[in-house]
């Protein structure tokens, strides 16, 4: 079973930042160009949250605001589960339905390292369910299932 470090080093660096003082409206606009679902709010190189397109939807969108004047420190999410980096696969996966989130932030004591996401995850299953003579155990199946519920 593979950790959080593993997956880490191969995603490689995260490039996907911008500013809390930043609009909704440069974050949406960034995620679009570059075809991703979050971007890692930091400021001075501090990490601070994530912005992601359901926090968009959930409050900009269903609350009337307007992208080009809310900034992202208004809607950003800032308290999403933690995971270190010799957290395994499973142990994420588990986290991640029981929190209902999607994006795990990860830091090696008060060290930002980088994000684990519900994509990732899924891309390691499919990985482990090619291997020769593997089968996805039906606990795999159960909390990716479970998730989309």
């Amino acid at each position: 079973m593979r950790t959080v470090s593993e997956i880490l080093k191969t995603k490689g660096p995260q490039f996907n930042y911008i500013a809390p003082t930043r609009t909704v409206l440069e974050a949406v606009s960034l995620m679009k160009a570059e075809n991703i679902s979050y971007l890692i709010v930091r400021e001075n190189g501090n990490y601070l949250g994530i912005i992601c397109e359901r926090d968009y939807t959930h409050k900009v969108i269903l609350l009337n605001k307007h992208s080009d004047t809310t900034l992202v420190k208004e809607i950003m999410s800032t308290d999403l589960p933690v995971v270190g980096l010799s957290d395994t696969t499973e142990e994420c996966m588990m986290l991640m339905n029981s929190s209902k989130s999607r994006y795990l932030p990860v830091f090696e004591g008060f060290e930002f390292k980088g994000v684990i996401t519900i994509h990732d995850l899924m891309r390691e299953a499919i990985a482990a369910s090619e291997k020769p003579g593997a089968v996805p155990t039906e606990h795999h199946e159960k909390l990716m299932r479970d998730y989309w519920i």
